[in-house]
């Protein structure tokens, strides 16, 4: 999804044609997925993060094109809508102190995005979901310019038929409709990648699906949107319901656009991408003229283009990524962390993600004695009521699931995601120092969202809410340009 396509408006025949090859990239798969030491090397981690623009007035600033042009840096690139850019980490190996690394690396970029927003005196902020957007931000014309992101508008609105639909749940509720997909735009994202062996990738999988739930409770930073206060991490279902292509409103069935996943993985990657095949139309029917098969014959690692970019137009929360890059390898993209607050927070939250994801893939029990519903159930939990909220818990010996609250449960487990992470030879130091600010964090109860609900009911007694979004958004940003990770700000 991150290819620039060559047009915007794709005839019936371009389909066909895609699905064919579709067909033929599954093939092809099967052979490299075969192939002795496919994906073989060292664990590694890389990241994304989405950033959003803001102007002197914290108001949201699309103009993303311009800060790019001044920053000249293959790292970073547009997003969806006008307001924000993305910028991608180097991979590192696992194994030393990659979370130090990947939280310099933040910090490198940050400053980078920092630097070319000052050049049209506007700022960058890491928050889940900006606090300030209004919905004129929002329009049609707010999408980026360039032919993906107009195509995926349409293939969207095509499937679609009718408006939009977003109803979230929360202590304001919000429902309301969309002409087009730009609240999607409104969701800034943190997104890890894990290199995974693919003999390890079906069990790796499932650990990372109920690794996320907790991971996510002690990581919410986005409690508003629009001006009203709704779920800890309001990212999770303003994301699912803004590029949701079923016709709800005609009874349209079938899967989400954005699926937690339909049930536990039983073999490997090949079958969580044939479901992709199988399960979801087409958004952008952009062929390729490469010979899949061909490539395969002569030993060589296809690039699998239509297999690839159809994959990056379904959002699993956790979603399989085949890189064709050398001889090829698979990474697992786990995509629900929200950007911010700080460089160190992020690092902190992958840290115990992908220790958790490590440690878990090591317990076969976890998926016998937590049914997948209720694994789904713990995911939206988790977004709506943050540490405050009740996860079925899987336990080794009946009764299981227990009831227990998300708090306690993180708790417990940085002990067992610093486990997963010295096995995978992650530096004890650098282990400590991140799993040290989810144990303060979590102790504190201070959050990302909770900090930012906190100082707004503060403001809100002599201020109106607009006005007090605004300057809770300017005390984030000075606390969070501190690098001072978020459980350690001030609330006054």
């Amino acid at each position: 999804m991150g290819e620039e396509i060559d047009r915007q408006s794709f005839a019936p025949e371009d389909y066909e044609r895609f699905d064919e090859r579709l067909r033929s990239c599954m093939v092809a798969l099967r052979e490299v997925l075969a192939r002795p030491g496919f994906g073989a090397g060292p664990p590694s981690i890389g990241a994304e993060v989405e950033l959003g623009l803001v102007g002197p007035d914290a108001r949201a600033l699309p103009r993303n094109n311009e800060v790019l042009a001044a920053m000249d840096d293959p790292s970073m690139a547009p997003e969806l809508v006008r307001f924000s850019l993305e910028y991608n980490t180097r991979p590192s190996p696992l194994a030393g102190r990659p979370f130090g690394a990947l939280r310099d690396a933040l910090c490198e970029g940050i400053a980078t995005a920092a630097r070319g927003a000052a050049a049209i005196d506007g700022r960058v902020a890491a928050v889940g979901i900006l606090p300030t957007l209004r919905e004129e931000d929002l329009a049609a014309d707010a999408i980026s310019d360039l032919n993906r992101f107009q195509a995926l508008s349409d293939g969207l609105k095509r499937l679609r038929q009718r408006a939009f639909v977003i109803r979230i749940s929360g202590r304001e509720p919000l429902d309301m409709t969309w002409s087009d997909v730009t609240p999607e735009g409104a969701c800034t994202g943190f997104q890890v990648h894990l290199r995974v062996p693919p003999q390890d990738f079906a069990r790796t999988y499932n650990a990372a699906q109920i690794a996320t739930a907790p991971a996510l409770a002690v990581a919410g930073n986005s409690p508003t949107f629009l001006g009203r206060l709704l779920w800890d991490e309001t990212r999770i279902p303003l994301f699912r319901q803004s590029i949701d292509d079923r016709d709800r409103l005609v009874g349209s069935r079938g899967p989400a656009r954005v699926p937690f996943g339909h049930g536990w993985l039983r073999t490997g990657v090949e079958e969580i991408l044939a479901e992709t095949v199988a399960l979801y139309a087409p958004l952008l029917p952009v062929s390729s003229d490469e010979d899949h098969i061909a490539r395969v014959t002569a030993g060589e690692m296809p690039d699998l283009h239509e297999l690839r970019l159809h994959n990056g137009t379904v959002w699993r929360w956790n979603r399989p990524v085949v890189d064709p890059a050398g001889k090829g390898h698979l990474r697992l993209e786990m995509r629900a962390l929200p950007a911010g607050p700080t460089p160190l927070d992020m690092a902190a939250n992958a840290a115990f993600l992908v220790g958790l994801t490590l440690a878990f893939a090591q317990e076969d029990w976890m998926t016998m004695a937590l049914p997948f519903r209720l694994a789904e159930a713990n995911f939206y939990r988790a977004a709506e009521y943050g540490l405050s909220g009740e996860l079925l818990w899987p336990e080794p010996r009946p009764p299981s699931p227990r009831p227990r609250r998300a708090a306690r449960v993180v708790m417990d487990l940085v002990e067992v995601a610093h486990r997963g992470l010295i096995d995978a030879g992650v530096e004890t130091a650098d282990a400590d120092e991140m799993l040290g600010v989810i144990d303060e964090r979590v102790r504190s109860g201070l959050t990302g969202a909770r900090w930012q609900r906190r100082v707004l009911e503060s403001l809100e007694p002599r201020l109106e809410r607009d006005e007090a979004l605004v300057a809770m958004l300017e005390r984030y940003l000075a606390h969070s340009a501190s690098g001072e990770p978020v459980h350690r700000w001030p609330l006054s």
